[in-house]
Parts: structure tokens; C-alpha cells; sequence
């Protein structure tokens, strides 16, 4: 004789009720784990991400989507600069070739900073007013980013933080 097997967390719930439950938890879990994993990690880059496209939105530009290849190239550079201690774009085209980064044209946004000059929208606020980093910041041709971020001592200022934002076109 099959049965139904009542829990005693919730009486009158039969278990199958419960199982069926944390069945569904379960694949929804999965499904926003691999939806996560298009946003960029970490809160500083979601953080930046978000400045980012409502400034874009603000010029009445499409916002940029999340690129994983990007993300890891601009990751990297973050951690270097932090660890070698300088600030520049370096080999750039050499590193896009290294992380395998496609499409017909990239560009690169560079920022640090320590305390308040590290905010996600003072470092938007100032690459919109440097005529080179607004042009990166405000091309329509970008659908994509990829941000990183590197937290430390830098240049003699504990707390510091760098940032990359390598940008792609289609």
C-alpha cells in the first residue's frame, strides 16, 4: 500500500509536496547562478557597471553588457598595476590578443583611487570629463565591458583602489 508521508514541520503538507518544493528551489538556484555569471564579479565592478550605463543612458546611449573575456583582461591588468605599482595601459593590443578578446575595436579606461575618489561615480564622473575617457565611455560602437578591479596599497596610499574598463565593439 503506497502512502503519503505527512512532515511534522507542516502538518496536512504531504512530503511529496516538500520534495517537488526543493526541487524547483534547487533549479531555480542553478538558473541564477548561470545568470549571475554575466554580470560582472564582485560589487566595486557591478557597482561600476551600473555608473557606467546610467551615464550611457543619460546620452541616450544603449547600456553595455557584461563580457567574461573582457572582464578577465581587465582583471588582470588591475592586479598587476596594483602589484608592479604603476599606472598605464602598457602592451594593450598584445594583452587583448593574450585574453583572446574579439571584435573589430576595444578600447581602455583606466582609474584609481583611495576613500571617496574610489566611488564608482566619481570615477565615472571623472572619465567623463577627460575628453579621451568620455569618447571610450560614450562610443555607441561599444555593446560590451569588462571591468576589474584591484583593491591594496597603491602608490603609497593603503586602502587604494585600480580599476580597468576595457571596452568592445560587436
Amino acid at each position: 500500500m503506497l502512502g503519503v508521508r505527512w512532515t511534522r514541520d507542516h502538518p496536512g503538507v504531504p512530503l511529496k509536496t516538500h520534495i517537488l518544493v526543493a526541487f524547483a528551489t534547487g533549479i531555480c538556484l542553478c538558473l541564477l547562478a548561470a545568470t549571475a555569471t554575466a554580470a560582472p564579479t564582485g560589487s566595486r565592478a557591478a557597482g561600476l557597471l551600473a555608473a557606467v550605463n546610467q551615464a550611457r543612458e543619460a546620452h541616450g546611449l544603449r547600456p553595455l553588457r557584461s563580457d567574461p573575456t573582457l572582464a578577465h583582461a581587465a582583471e588582470a591588468h588591475s592586479v598587476e598595476m596594483l602589484h608592479s605599482g604603476t599606472f598605464s595601459h602598457g602592451a594593450f593590443a598584445e594583452r587583448m590578443r593574450e585574453f583572446h578578446v574579439t571584435g573589430p575595436f576595444v578600447g581602455e579606461n583606466l582609474a584609481w583611487g583611495s576613500g571617496g575618489y574610489a566611488d564608482a561615480r566619481t570615477i565615472v564622473a571623472e572619465w567623463l570629463a577627460s575628453p579621451e575617457h568620455r569618447a571610450n565611455l560614450l562610443r555607441p560602437g561599444f555593446v560590451r565591458i569588462g571591468i576589474g578591479t584591484a583593491s591594496g596599497t597603491f602608490q603609497g596610499y593603503a586602502g587604494a583602489v585600480v580599476v580597468t574598463a576595457d571596452f568592445g565593439g560587436h
